[in-house]
């Protein structure tokens, strides 16, 4: 279920002191990387992800595919920052407004 307008503007707020917690080296979205974002989710559930460096396309792509791999939702780019968000259903933490 995709995030109403209202969620993300909520979960902007919540991510704006978070530090980034991914951050992508040289070689980009690899496999492990997926899986260590996977672990921060099912932990936070709202992750910074800080982007590597290149155009605005490249980090596009690096984006899409650690959202692929892990199934989660952007709510924010900002340059090279991204904030994603994957709702953990055993034990969620965020309490997302309506």
């Amino acid at each position: 279920m995709p995030l109403s307008p209202s969620q993300r503007r909520y979960l902007k707020s919540l991510a704006h002191d978070l530090p980034a917690v991914i951050l992508l080296g040289n070689k980009g979205a690899t496999e492990a990387v997926s899986k260590e974002l996977g672990v921060a989710l099912g932990h936070h559930e709202l992750v910074k992800i800080k982007l590597s460096g290149g155009d605005k396309d490249e980090r596009q792509g690096q984006l899409d595919a650690l959202l692929a791999a892990t199934g989660a939702e952007a709510v924010q780019q900002i340059g090279s920052v991204a904030v994603v968000f994957l709702r953990n259903n055993d034990d969620p933490k965020i309490a997302l407004p309506r």
